[in-house]
């Protein structure tokens, strides 16, 4: 019987478990509000990793929201009206984005920056990310970038009903971020939808996983699990070999 949940792809670098490179770069894109932060949710709970103290964490999450620049006071200002466009690819520092991906890469400890949605700039302070065997990076723009687009050993898409996105995006953005419902409503129509069919939607194309229903769509969350787990598999006896070795010698 035919299933709706589009699993059955999978990126020819996958075959052969010997050859995985460590870390594993996923990719997740999709849409405002589809669910990409849920379905990372679902497979880090799952993975036994949400409850794991960062620094022995062998999967872990990047938001690509983590990498908005920092806006000028003019664009600040278009932004408290809901007139800047922050579904533009110009809104990223991408540069910023790919260096600390690519350190990510050489196993090499980062420290993740801290957005605030309110003043539109970075904390000073970030969030440290340890080397771990399965890196998570989930944005709606993730596959737009070729260079950042490359790196991914597997990419996801998060597809989720329009409406349900619209929703999703009007009680997060009241509750979390304390905007008002019309200049949400204003600044979907005329700036988030049209940059989602110009700049996400057409990325569709690069993924190898789609996912329909977002974290509702437990099969495809199960076999993306079952897929991780078979990638962590061969490196569990030589991270516990390591853990055990960087005891030795260490001050009581």
């Amino acid at each position: 019987m035919a299933h709706s949940h589009q699993v059955g792809r999978e990126s020819p670098r996958l075959n052969g478990l010997e050859n995985v490179p460590r870390p594993f770069l996923i990719g997740v894109a999709g849409g405002t509000a589809s669910g990409k932060t849920s379905v990372c949710a679902k497979i880090m709970e799952q993975l036994g990793q949400a409850a794991v103290e960062s620094r022995s964490r062998q999967v872990c999450i990047i938001s690509q929201d983590a990498f908005y620049r920092n806006l000028n006071p003019e664009e600040h200002q278009r932004a408290i009206r809901g007139n800047f466009n922050f579904d533009h690819p110009d809104a990223f520092d991408t540069n910023l984005m790919y260096k600390t991906m690519q350190d990510i890469a050489a196993n090499k400890t980062v420290e993740i920056p801290t957005y605030d949605y309110v003043t539109h700039k970075r904390e000073d302070t970030g969030q440290v990310l340890y080397p771990a065997d399965v890196v998570l990076l989930e944005g709606i723009l993730v596959f737009y970038f070729p260079e950042l687009r490359d790196m991914f050993h597997m990419k996801l898409f998060v597809d989720t009903d329009p409406d349900t996105r619209l929703s999703r995006r009007v009680l997060r953005d009241i509750k979390e971020r304390g905007r008002d419902l019309e200049k949400i409503l204003h600044q979907y129509t005329s700036l988030v939808k049209p940059a989602f069919e110009e700049f996400c939607l057409p990325t569709k194309k690069y993924a190898d996983v789609i996912i329909p229903r977002g974290a509702d769509n437990t099969v495809a969350i199960d076999l993306i699990v079952q897929h991780i787990q078979e990638l962590m598999r061969p490196n569990r006896q030589n991270r516990r070999r390591y853990n055990s070795e960087s005891l030795v010698g260490r001050p009581h």
